[in-house]
């Protein structure tokens, strides 16, 4: 049974909803005053939820939230500074129907930004169709295959002071991008990401997706993150590139990205993760902030989950082996140590002695397959990145 999603206000919680015979539970995106500030699960009972059990699950915590920001929005000053001037970049390779999607939830940017859909080396036409549909968009083709070409690429392309970055398996909430770039205000921010919630949760895939690895989990409150004190190599609870953004004057010192990471090459993923640490180390300031808001469509069969894990699993490793390459910091293998011993291990050995569909001994075990493959895979993946010639 799958779970249905609601973006509802506050004060909407005394509202029944009805009408839902397919599925066990609802999750809902709680606003106040349009922001995001919490999210619950509810069960459903005879096809409808229970106003009485949504205002239950409703926490302390989150009405604190709730009330700090309403008090807060009051507080702030009128005349805002304007803000910085951004571009938005699609990086894309072969899903036409996403990308329709995404690009429809862009096309009226504030302030007339314009979007780029970087198309990743393709094998069809698909995706120019695609963006011709949308006259705000402009196609650029990527001939080298990898996701972080394509972000380099796009890099290259934008001529403002901000380039943001969405997914093209994402929709935008109507506020996302002066969400996203609103922390560039600050001169001393170089990197944003905001709130990733899941565009639905449809079958097990998906649900199980959300339970062990979804964005949302970084929460609803806005953080900040510099070194020190907060350790570079650890970069997963910053954001992720679904959903960040960032200060291209800044790009000079720290490099592009590293082709040899992310999806389209052996590394799989951690492509933002690496460049996050990077970041930190160069004195960069990265915000969190929940305001900017995006819906990510997980992946629906159980087998690409697998293969998802498995893959974060390859790039983490894979991110940790360019760190040690590159600036021979040995605190990558602590970081490793702690990452199996206190998270890996026990849920590993939890699996076996009280097995549970919610923590699948497989999808365990894929991640941490994937881990030892890492470094393997990048120094294969930086090898094929010297041989490339654009």
């Amino acid at each position: 049974m799958a779970t249905k999603i609601f973006d509802i206000d506050l004060s909407e919680t005394a509202e029944p909803r009805t009408g839902l015979e397919a599925y066990a539970n609802a999750l809902f995106l709680l606003r106040s005053g349009g922001r995001p500030v919490g999210k619950v699960t509810v069960p459903v009972r005879d096809g409808q939820t229970s106003p009485r059990t949504l205002r239950r699950s409703v926490s302390d915590q989150q009405l604190a939230l709730a009330s700090r920001t309403h008090w807060l929005a009051r507080l702030a000053p009128t005349d805002q500074p304007p803000l910085p001037t951004a571009t938005i970049a699609i990086c894309t390779r072969e899903r036409p129907d996403d990308l329709r999607r995404a690009l429809a939830s862009l096309t009226a940017p504030p302030q007339g930004q314009e979007v780029l859909v970087i198309d990743n080396c393709p094998a069809t036409d698909a995706t120019r169709a695609v963006v011709a549909e949308f006259p705000g968009a402009r196609y650029v083709l990527e001939p080298l295959k990898g996701l972080n070409n394509a972000r380099n690429r796009a890099i290259a392309e934008a001529g403002t002071e901000v380039l943001a970055f969405i997914d093209d398996d994402a929709v935008a909430d109507p506020d996302w991008l002066a969400e996203l770039v609103r922390p560039f205000a600050d001169v001393r921010v170089m990197c944003s990401t905001g709130l990733t919630m899941p565009l639905e949760l449809e079958t097990e895939g998906q649900e199980k997706f959300e339970s062990l690895s979804g964005f949302s989990m970084r929460g609803f409150y806005g953080r900040s993150f510099r070194s020190p004190p907060h350790n570079p190599l650890v970069a997963g609870d910053i954001g992720a590139g679904v959903n960040m953004a960032l200060r291209l004057a800044f790009v000079p010192k720290i490099g592009l990205f590293d082709p040899a990471l992310d999806a389209g090459t052996a590394t799989q993923s951690g492509g933002e993760h690496e460049y996050f640490t990077r970041i930190l180390k160069a004195g960069g300031i990265i915000e969190y902030t929940p305001r900017a808001l995006n819906w990510h469509r997980h992946r629906r069969s159980r087998e690409e989950l697998k293969k998802a894990l498995w893959g974060y699993g390859v790039g983490v490793y894979a991110a940790w082996t360019r760190t040690f390459l590159a600036d021979r910091d040995w605190g990558v293998f602590l970081c490793a140590f702690a990452w199996f011993r206190h998270d890996q291990l026990p849920a590993l050995i939890r699996s076996y002695r009280h097995p549970s569909p919610a923590l699948p001994s497989d999808l365990l075990w894929a991640q941490l397959g994937g881990c030892m493959e890492g470094p393997f895979a990048y120094l294969r993946a930086r090898r094929l990145a010297k041989g490339a010639v654009r």
